[in-house]
């Protein structure tokens, strides 16, 4: 009888808040690129580098400047270099989400037509904010229940 040897998807092997943080890793690396490509990117043409007069958006709903575009990058490159270890995957979710909930507030309280709103912001960007702030969190604490159970 022939016996195969598979090779097992080092994935599995991962524990949940490191592949959960990875995953979201990738997504800020692939939005932060994406906010760089025309088209994607509707009116291009208006990207700043920062502040609320950069008219460019993502998707045509997130509006972006090339300072956004970069912060997207650099949190999705801090999430897969924290997806290394398990404690600093957890790090990620729970200290990432509570930085987007600062990020939410502050977008809520700011006037988005002045020099303070430098990101810059909109509202679909408080949504999603709040959104990526409490999944964030709940992924971090998700995951440490699962490990808390094994």
């Amino acid at each position: 009888m022939a016996h195969s040897r598979a090779r097992r998807n080092p994935a599995e092997q991962r524990a949940p808040a490191r592949r959960a943080a990875a995953t979201v890793g990738v997504v800020f690396v692939l939005v932060g690129v994406l906010g760089f490509v025309p088209g994607i990117t509707t009116d291009f043409g208006d990207l700043r580098f920062a502040g609320h007069d950069s008219g460019a958006k993502l998707l045509g709903l997130f509006q972006v400047s090339v300072l956004h575009n970069l912060v997207h990058l650099l949190f999705g490159v801090v999430g897969l270099a924290l997806s290394r270890t398990r404690a600093g995957a957890r790090a990620f979710l729970v200290g990432g989400g509570a930085v987007y909930l600062v990020l939410w507030l502050y977008g809520l309280v700011v006037d988005h037509s002045s020099g303070a709103n430098f990101l810059p912001l909109n509202g679909a960007d408080n949504w999603l904010h709040l959104f990526l702030g409490v999944g964030m969190i709940a992924l971090g604490m998700i995951t440490q229940r699962d490990r808390d159970h094994s």
